[in-house]
C-alpha cells in the first residue's frame, strides 16, 4: 500500500491556546533539532521512553536521528506510520506517531507522543492529539486507535482522558521502559467515540475551563 489517505498533510490550530498549534509530517532535516531536544529533556523523559539501545537519548552524534527519521518516513510511504512534528509558536515542541497501522478488517493503529518539558501543561499535546485523530478517522480511514501509558505517568494520561478515550485495563509488563519491563495502561478511541470530533469536544473542554477560571 502506498501512502495513508490523505498523507502527507499539515494540520493547524490558530484560535484555541495563545500560539498556533502544527502537525507537520516529520522531515529529515529535523534530525538536528530532535537530537538537540531530546538530549536536553532526557532527564524529563527517561522515565516513559521504551528502552532503545539503538538510539538513546544521550546520543551524541547525528547520524542514528536521521536514520530513524528516513525509517519512519519510508513507513509512512507504505501506509504504516504517519509521523508528525509538534511545532508550537513556530517552535519545535516534540513528536506525534501514528504507528502500527494495520489495514484490512482491523483499520486500527497506536498512537504516541512526546513533548519538550518547556511547552508541557500547554495544551499542546492534547490539541495536537486531537488534530491527529480526527484526521485519522474523517480522511485516513482508521476505525480504532490504542495509547499504552505507565501507570505512574499522569501527565499522558490526562491527556487521553481529557479527550474521551476509554482505559481498557493493563497490559502486565508490556514494554521495557528505563532499565526494565513495566505495565501500561491500555486507552482505546474508536470512530465512533469521536463522534463529530475531539477538536469540537476539546474546544469546548478548553473554553468551559476559562469560564471557570474568569
Amino acid at each position: 500500500m502506498a501512502y495513508a489517505r490523505g498523507w502527507p498533510i499539515t494540520l493547524t490550530e490558530s484560535n484555541l491556546l495563545r500560539s498556533p498549534v502544527v502537525l507537520r509530517p516529520l522531515l529529515t532535516r529535523d534530525a538536528a533539532r530532535w537530537r538537540e531536544t531530546r538530549v536536553r529533556n532526557a532527564d524529563w523523559l527517561r522515565p516513559w521512553e521504551p528502552t532503545n539501545p539503538e538510539t538513546p537519548l544521550y546520543q551524541s552524534s547525528i547520524g542514528p536521528y536521521i536514520a530513524m527519521v528516513r525509517t519512519m518516513r519510508k513507513e509512512a510511504r507504505h501506509g504504516v506510520t504517519l509521523p508528525w512534528v509538534m511545532l508550537y509558536d513556530g517552535k519545535f515542541a516534540g513528536q506525534l506517531t501514528v504507528g502500527n497501522i494495520i489495514w484490512g478488517s482491523a483499520r486500527t493503529a497506536s498512537v504516541g507522543y512526546w513533548v519538550d518539558q518547556e511547552f508541557a501543561g500547554l495544551g499542546v499535546t492534547p490539541t495536537a492529539l486531537a488534530m491527529a485523530l480526527d484526521h485519522c478517522f474523517s480522511i485516513g480511514g482508521l476505525h480504532r486507535i490504542e495509547a499504552t501509558i505507565r501507570p505512574e505517568n499522569r501527565a499522558s494520561r490526562r491527556v487521553v482522558e481529557k479527550l474521551g478515550f476509554h482505559e481498557e485495563g493493563v497490559r502486565r509488563r508490556s514494554l521495557h521502559v528505563d532499565g526494565a519491563w513495566r505495565d501500561h495502561i491500555c486507552y482505546a478511541m474508536t470512530a465512533e467515540d469521536a463522534g463529530t470530533g475531539l477538536m469540537v469536544r476539546w474546544r469546548n473542554t478548553v473554553r468551559a475551563t476559562r469560564q471557570r477560571i474568569s
